[in-house]
This record gives C-alpha cells, sequence and structure tokens, in this order.
C-alpha cells in the first residue's frame, strides 16, 4: 500500500470504518512509513482534542435551565425538551450527529453544564460567588465522568474517542474513570482510540495505577504506534519501574524494528 492510499484513508482510520481486509496493509505501512505515522498521530491528537475549546460565556439562567433540563431528562421527559420539528435525515453525516443518539444527548448535557461552570467561574473571578464554585466543579468532573464512561462503552469508534476526549478535561478522576482508559488502552479494537487513551493517561501518570497499568500494557500490544507511543510516554515521566518491560520488549523475536530502536533509545533515556 502506498503513501497516498493510507493518506486518502486516514478519515476512515480515524472512525475505524475502513475494511477489516485493508487493516493489515494500513498497519504495516504505517509501521514502516514515518511521515503517514507521524501525519496520523497529529490528525489523531487534533480529533482527540477537539473537546478542548474554549466554551462562551453562558447568560446567568444557563444554570437553572440545565438542571431542569436534566431533572426532566431523568424522568423520562427529555424527548419533550429537545424536541423539534421531525424531519429525515438527508445524509449520513445529518444522522450520526442527530440527538437520537445517546452518546450526543450525553454531550449536549454535558456541554450545558461545562458552559455554566465557566459563567460561574467569570463570576468567582469577579468576587460575585465563592464556595458554591467548587461545588459545581465536583460536579461537572461527575457529569464529565459519566459521560465518559458511557461513551467508551459505545461501539463506534469515534464515539469512545469522545469519550476519551471527556477524561482528559476531569480534574479528579475516580478509579473507574481511570480502569475505562486502562481497559481501552489495552483492548480497544481501534488504534487509534488506543494512542487518544494513552495521551488521556499520560494527564493522569502521577497516579500509581495509572503507571502500572502503562508498563503492563506495553507487552500487551501487538501495534508498532502504539508501542512506540508508550515507551515515549514512560520516557517522559521517567519511570524506572519500566526498564524491565523495555529489556523484554527489545528481546521479543517479533518486534517491530522500529519499535525495538525507540525502546532501546527509551531504556537509555531512564537510565541515564
Amino acid at each position: 500500500m502506498k503513501c497516498e492510499d493510507v493518506k486518502l484513508r486516514i478519515p476512515d482510520i480515524l472512525t475505524g470504518e475502513f475494511s477489516p481486509k485493508e487493516r493489515p496493509a494500513i498497519d504495516a505501512h504505517l509501521a514502516a512509513c514515518v511521515v503517514c505515522s507521524e501525519e496520523l498521530r497529529r490528525v489523531t491528537e487534533t480529533w482527540t482534542k477537539l473537546g478542548v475549546l474554549p466554551q462562551k460565556q453562558p447568560s446567568s439562567a444557563l444554570r437553572d435551565r440545565f438542571y431542569t433540563m436534566l431533572e426532566a431528562y431523568q424522568s423520562g421527559a427529555e424527548a419533550q425538551i429537545l424536541s423539534s420539528p421531525s424531519r429525515s435525515p438527508k445524509n449520513s453525516l445529518v444522522e450520526f450527529f442527530s440527538f437520537r443518539r445517546p452518546a450526543f444527548r450525553f454531550a449536549a448535557a454535558a456541554a450545558l453544564l461545562f458552559a455554566g461552570v465557566a459563567g460561574g467561574l467569570f463570576l468567582g473571578r469577579t468576587g460575585s460567588i465563592g464556595g458554591p464554585v467548587g461545588r459545581l466543579q465536583a460536579q461537572v468532573d461527575e457529569l464529565r465522568q459519566t459521560t465518559a464512561l458511557s461513551l467508551l462503552r459505545q461501539p463506534s469508534s469515534s464515539e469512545r474517542l469522545l469519550g476519551v476526549s471527556y477524561s482528559e478535561k476531569v480534574r479528579t478522576p475516580g478509579r473507574p474513570t481511570l480502569d475505562a482508559l486502562l481497559q481501552t488502552l489495552d483492548e480497544d479494537p481501534s488504534v487509534n482510540v488506543r494512542l487518544a487513551a494513552a495521551d488521556a493517561l499520560y494527564l493522569f501518570s502521577s497516579e500509581a495505577q495509572v503507571r502500572d497499568g502503562i508498563i503492563a500494557s506495553l507487552g500487551r500490544q501487538s501495534s508498532p504506534m502504539v508501542q512506540v507511543a508508550l515507551i515515549d510516554l514512560l520516557v517522559e515521566i521517567r519511570e524506572k519501574r519500566a526498564i524491565e518491560a523495555l529489556k523484554v520488549l527489545i528481546e521479543h523475536k517479533a518486534i517491530a524494528p522500529e519499535v525495538k530502536k525507540r525502546a532501546e533509545q527509551g531504556l537509555r533515556q531512564i537510565t541515564s
């Protein structure tokens, strides 16, 4: 497979919609081609960071409207709140972003609360409110984690990527969120989702659970791209407990040459 073919398939790679028969050829090319693998990595990073865009300042009534909507959703009345004139989608893109999809109902609710917090923080800086801001931030963290956990269980790789993006914005993740990210890193069928999970776990690498999980995951990975990403992560956090895992990886007979080279470089950097 040529570089032009792989670059044309990058959107399909991100959404996991390419043919399974093409996967070995694509993975083989990406493992051998630094240019294509770096381009895919940059596009993947952009894709997963879209949710970090700053929210616009909300009106003072937005928080009340959010809780009214959330209460109605919990009672099964979300259809009345989110109702709009019934129209048949004209194409698959419209259908993909439909509010009939559970993932986007979660995302819409979370976006409203995030916007409310932005307003609250703004008011807090001007001295209008105090203690309630901390409580609201804790509620935001809880909702973000609930949203992320729900999205990470979706069958669509694009929705799981969105779930990883939400988890990145959690200030103090609980054990279920960290467990879900580590499981995604280990088991997700999409290489790009696993790469996004590795990037998210870097943000929480101060947690011993995360460091242990990343070290253990290095030996479970079959994708050279993910292996290289984890090696770079372990070098970045200077995790000396990864020394043995890197040595085992280097001695593995089936290791890709570029992974072996990166592991040897990483081992020298950690032990220096």
